[in-house]
């Protein structure tokens, strides 16, 4: 029965997507602004991980530029974990590029 066989492949996809995730939360991502004064890692989850700046550009007459800076970082580092997640995804469906391919809890 084909509705059978589809249910067992929904759970295998849904036990790789498991997987994935937790293999995506190992891997990082890093992005740097201002020259590498300010760099933060995320991993393949977005989420941030670390954040490094360098003492030189920690001024108190200039804390919007560092602000600057930090946004900056940060959302390059999303960009780049984001993209990763999709390389990944890509993997575990085959190459398969499916538009709107929303999973809960990984997108």
């Amino acid at each position: 029965m084909k509705i059978f066989n589809s249910l067992g492949n929904l759970k295998q996809l849904q036990e790789k997507v498991e997987q994935l995730q937790q293999e995506l939360e190992l891997k990082t991502v890093e992005a740097s602004a201002g020259g590498g004064m300010v760099t933060v890692v995320a991993n393949g989850k977005q989420e941030i991980v670390e954040i490094r700046i360098d003492p030189q550009v920690v001024n108190p007459d200039d804390v919007e530029m560092l602000q600057d800076l930090i946004v900056a970082a940060v959302n390059e580092a999303i960009k780049r974990s984001q993209e990763l997640m999709a390389q990944e995804m890509a993997k575990l469906a085959g190459g398969l590029n499916i538009p709107g391919l929303k999973i809960p809890g990984l997108f």
